[in-house]
């Protein structure tokens, strides 16, 4: 595909012309043994992502598998995740995903005139039935994909249409993804496509609204996030945890960066065959990154009544000067706070309902 809102396509500069952009198996095989090494969860968790990731092929994947089973610690799980827009898979692309039960997203914009609208095919070419096509293949073989929805300035006038068509393919996990676009052309000021900031907190309250026939049946992600705070548990989304940081990149060439919003020069920290992903998780600088999000808010986020709910969202969003002159406020954030006040009451009455047994 050829998606005219993809943040990623910057980053082959990053690397040699002409070089190899998919892992080698050694480093592959490298990278796998130190991943499961790094991880202290009884679960080990693995996320594929890209770009495209079913470009690499799925003999890759299969290799994948095969090395993560080798390695595989006694009385521990493996998971696999998987983000594709889901246009070159296959029967044998979803019989595997099946038979090895990755967990798959299906980017997907909305209806058909939506979803074209950027993220379209080399030639400009629609993909919407394609993609259509490859989710409901992924139900036949008994996977249940989330939908990664793309908010831009194009559909996010369409909350209740977008939610509605998602709900009748079947999806039972939705994420809506603000798209926020800057252009170094326009000085960094954000691009025609992306969402603007109020309308997206009026989308967020119409999904709302109509999501609430559907609890139960669908979950949300930013609803589910949002909802934590009834049972007084902390988020496990990175945009909304007070500090991020634990959620890096390791390209494929073996470089370790902060973050996926932030592979850049400034914050590449090593490479995995010269320093081991561990030390690179506990590097001063990965550490610093993550604290800063929380060091860094301006006052107004430290006294906003839904500080709980947001903690600033995402840092590459943190680029606006606040009423009172401060730098590091996020662009979201009137959207944001017009949202978590508007479910704030529907929280409370979980919260009581919970407290009280029920």
């Amino acid at each position: 595909m050829s998606c005219s809102y993809c943040y990623y396509l910057n980053k082959k500069d990053l690397f040699p012309v002409g070089a190899p952009v998919r892992m080698p198996d050694l480093l592959l095989e490298e990278y796998i043994v130190q991943h499961i090494e790094a991880s202290t969860e009884t679960d080990i968790f693995f996320t594929w992502h890209g770009g495209e990731p079913t470009l690499a092929g799925l003999d890759m994947f299969k290799r994948i598998v095969s090395l993560q089973k080798q390695y595989k610690p006694e009385g521990r799980q493996i998971f696999n995740g998987i983000q594709t827009n889901g246009t070159l898979l296959n029967d044998t692309w979803c019989g595997f995903l099946s038979q090895e039960r990755f967990h798959v997203g299906i980017s997907l914009d909305g209806p058909a005139y939506l979803h074209d609208q950027f993220r379209a095919g080399p030639s400009g070419e629609s993909t919407f039935e394609k993609t259509i096509e490859s989710f409901r293949m992924l139900k036949d073989y008994g996977i249940s994909p989330d939908i990664l929805c793309v908010v831009n300035a194009i559909n996010v006038g369409k909350g209740l249409e977008v939610y509605r068509f998602i709900r009748e393919l079947g999806a039972s996990f939705i994420t809506f993804l603000p798209l926020v676009e800057r252009s170094i052309q326009t000085n960094n000021k954000v691009t025609e496509k992306s969402v603007p900031a109020n309308m997206f907190g009026d989308f967020l309250c119409t999904v709302f609204d109509e999501w609430k026939n559907d609890i139960g049946q669908i979950k949300v992600q930013i609803f589910e996030e949002a909802l934590r705070s009834a049972f007084n548990q902390d988020h496990t989304l990175c945009i909304f945890k007070k500090t991020c940081g634990t959620i890096p990149v390791v390209e494929h060439d073996g470089s370790f960066y902060a973050c996926d919003h932030f592979v850049d020069e400034d914050h590449y920290f090593g490479n995995i065959m010269e320093t081991s992903l561990t030390e690179l998780l506990d590097h001063p600088r990965q550490k610093e990154f993550g604290s800063a999000k929380l060091e860094s808010l301006p006052a107004c986020c430290i006294e906003c009544e839904v500080r709980d709910m947001c903690n600033g969202e995402c840092p590459k969003n943190r680029f606006m000067v606040s009423r009172d002159g401060e730098p590091g406020l996020n662009y979201l954030c009137e959207g944001y706070r017009k949202f978590f006040n508007y479910i704030k009451p529907f929280i409370q009455e979980v919260s009581s309902a919970w407290k009280a047994g029920k």
